[in-house]
Parts: structure tokens; sequence; C-alpha cells
């Protein structure tokens, strides 16, 4: 929404909003952008008197704001209606799909277009790097060409439809498939039905860049698809093969298309890398422009983002909340970092994880962590309807369960020495524990290792 509100601005509407716990990077986005943001959600908003109201999905029945909206009959639509009506509506839209990755490929998307002179427009959920803002029209001159990161989670209370339905996407990005959001979704099959339902709105002259290793993705396209499809993934038409590091040659159709030689690490960013470089060879970008626009990528805020060393401790930021998003990115430090302790930290706040339906698989998300550090409160009660010690207690003892932020980051300031990563996962503001922590690391000298063993 942050976003939208940028794009709204851009395209020469007075914008004006509000929200709750509005954290960084959106929060300083919208600053820089002299977007006003009012707090809460009261009802004397209303004096404001827009000529539209544009709702989010955070917004229910009972919200005051909402609810004097309703009582009044005034115009309201959702976000990604409006976003389909008057930004997407003449765009060639390439859309990025799947429950992991959404974000990352995109940005790489958007930075390979940008890169090939496309100057795309783009609506991304966080904040990719090489442009410093998560929305814009058009680059440099006005462009046919917008990717979007196209989200299943539904609409709004009065459209229970996913929200990728409203961008008529020409170029669609099915990344993977797995059961998520819980608290919408039953299971897995009910979320395949609204991919199905994304495919059958990309044309006929449309392409789709699928995830050939996922079988639900294999499940949505028995049931029907008109449009071309390339795959990509292990033994796949778009393959990669590993060099030394992080780098890696693309092949397509067992045709060398280059090596990718970049900072990024993790299985999870190379297969976002081939879809990308898939998606905009359907613009018209070669493969070879796309491998050399991936060498100058630098990511996403909050993936992956190193927020500061302090005594030799490596503090990490990164939004991997869903287990297998936390196995794939403790992974990918694990092979980055070879021996060096990681320390991971955990806020499981998602709607899914709050309703534990995925805690099982949390201790296996981090076995390849050496200390975890999980944290289970919000405003100063449990965030959880499950207790978060006994779901990690495989795990042994080297995790420990904390509900106080100033309790959390002292026990990981007395454990970490000189070489160790700190790993911080939440989709959320995390109560700014990274500053906290790195403020407290600040105070103490460097711990060695004997130092550590001794406390």
């Amino acid at each position: 929404m942050g976003g939208l509100a940028v794009l709204a601005k851009e395209a020469g509407h007075t914008v004006t909003g509000c929200d709750a716990n509005v954290y960084p990077p959106m929060s300083t986005q919208l600053e820089s952008q002299g977007i006003s943001l009012t707090p809460g959600y009261g009802a004397e908003q209303i004096a404001l008197e827009p000529d539209l109201y544009v709702i989010g999905n955070v917004v229910t029945r009972g919200n005051p704001l909402m609810e004097e909206i309703l009582n009044r009959g005034l115009p309201y639509v959702s976000g990604p209606q409006w976003m389909g009506e008057h930004i997407l509506r003449d765009k060639w839209v390439l859309a990025v799909a799947g429950t992991h990755g959404k974000t990352t490929t995109s940005a790489m998307l958007a930075w390979i277009l940008e890169y090939a002179g496309y100057a795309p427009g783009f609506l991304i959920g966080g904040v990719p790097l090489n442009f410093g803002i998560s929305a814009r029209l058009w680059g440099s001159h006005s462009s046919d060409f917008f990717v979007i990161e196209a989200d299943e989670y539904d609409t709004a209370f009065f459209d229970k439809r996913s929200k990728f339905l409203h961008y008529h996407a020409k170029t669609a990005v099915l990344n993977n498939l797995e059961y998520d959001h819980a608290d919408i979704f039953p299971d897995v099959a009910a979320i395949e039905t609204q991919f199905h339902h994304l495919v059958r709105t990309v044309p006929g002259v449309g392409r789709l860049i699928v995830n050939g290793n996922n079988a639900s993705l294999e499940r949505v396209l028995k049931r029907g698809c008109w449009s071309e499809k390339e795959f990509f993934g292990n033994d796949q038409a778009w393959r990669l093969v590993m060099q030394d590091g992080e780098d890696f040659d693309v092949y397509f159709n067992d045709q060398l298309q280059g090596k990718v030689q970049w900072n990024l690490n993790g299985e999870h960013n190379r297969q976002n890398a081939l879809a990308a470089i898939a998606a905009a060879r359907h613009v018209g970008v070669t493969p070879e422009i796309a491998i050399e626009a991936l060498a100058q990528f630098v990511s996403v805020k909050r993936r992956m983002e190193v927020r500061g060393v302090t005594g030799g401790v490596t503090v990490i930021d990164d939004f991997a909340h869903h287990p297998t998003a936390v196995a794939t990115t403790v992974a990918g430090l694990r092979r980055k970092v070879g021996d060096a302790r990681i320390l991971a930290v955990l806020e499981p706040r998602s709607n899914t994880m709050k309703l534990g339906t995925m805690k099982q698989a949390l201790p296996g998300s981090l076995e390849h962590a050496d200390l975890v550090f999980a944290f289970g409160e919000t405003e100063g009660k449990s965030a959880l309807g499950w207790d978060l010690a006994e779901a990690l207690a495989p795990l042994g003892d080297k995790v420990v369960c904390h509900h106080k932020i100033d309790e959390l980051v002292q026990d990981i300031v007395s454990k970490a020495r000189a070489g160790d990563h700190v790993l911080i996962m939440s989709n959320g503001g995390f109560g700014g524990v990274h500053q906290k922590l790195l403020d407290a690391l600040q105070g103490r000298a460097p711990q060695t290792d004997k130092q550590a063993i001794a406390a």
C-alpha cells in the first residue's frame, strides 16, 4: 500500500494515508516522498474528504474509519483493483507470483529491464537497493512495461480473490507454490485454485515462466493453460551449472547463455535469477544483457541485508518467516560463511506462524544455525497461540526463547563473539532489535572463543 501511494502521487493525485505500526523502510520512503501518514484508523479522518478511499487488506469490518466510510456511503476500492484500473490497464505487465522469492525476483527483473534501457515502472514489496524506492510509474522516460510483485493473498475484506487477479499479466512468473497463509487458505489445493485463476487471465500471446520442479505448479498447469510456457529449474529448459563461489552458467535449451558473476548467495537466489532472465527475454532483453545486469544487482532491503558489524559481529536482517524461507536463508548464509558461527534470531509473527500451522517445520529449518534465539511477544503479551519453546525443543540446548526484547538482546550479546554472524529473521519491525543489538555490541569489548566458553 505504501508503494501504491507513491504511484498515485506520481500519477498526479494528492495522497494521504493511515496505518498502524509503520516501520522502515516503508515509513521513511513515505516521508521522503512527502506523503503524510496519520497513525491509527480514527473515524475523524473522514474530515479529510478525499475523492476516493483505497483500502488495503489489513482493514477489516469493525475498523472505525471503514465503518464510517460504509455508514456514509463514501466511495472506496481495493488497492489491487485501483492498480489494475488506473496504472496497469495499458501496460505490458510482468507479474511475479510464488510463495517465496517474489520480492527479490521482481527486483531482479525490474533492474534487468532498467539496465536494458526499458525504464520500467514497478511495484515491489520491498525496497530494491538498485533503485532506492519500492515503486515508480516509469524511469527516465515513459515506458510501456511494468513489473509487479503478484501476491496470492486475498484482495480486501470485500473481495476474497487473490490480489494478482487484478493485474492483467502478459508475462507471469510462477516461482514456486507451497502451503502458506493458513489464516485464509484451508489447504494447498485452495492456493492452487487461485494460481489457476491467474493462469486463466494470461492471454494467448502471453508467456508463463514456471518452476518446473514444483509439484503444485505442475497440478495447476494440468487444469489448463492457454499461453506459451517456459520452465526453469533442474533439468528444465532454463537451468544453471555452478562455477566458483556463487557464480553460475546459464543454459537455455542446452545452449550456454553466459556466466552470472555476482555477490548474492543461495540456491533460491540462483533460481530467482533464472526466472528473471527468462521473463526479460519475453519482452526482448537477450540473456546476455540480463546476465550483465545481474552482475550489478544489489538485492533488496531486508533480504540478507548487513545492518552493521560491531566488535567483529556481523548483524544481518532478513524478511524470512515461512519455514522454507528460513531454511534456505540459513543454508545460503552457511554456504557463504563456512564454519563461522551463525546465531539465528527468529520472530514467527506471520498470520500462518501465529496459528501454529507450520510450527513442526521450524526446528528443521534452523538446523544449520549454531545458536537459535526465538521471540514470541507483541505489545506485552504472547503473540502465538502455541508454545514456542515446546515447538523448538528438538533443537536441544542450542535454542532459547524470549518474551522481552531487552532480555533477548542481552542474551545474544552475552553469547556472541568476534567472527559470528547474527541472522535476524522477521516479516515485521521486530521492536527495532537490529539497532538495539548493534548498540549493545558497541558497548562491550569483543569476546574471544575462550571468554565465550567461560561465560
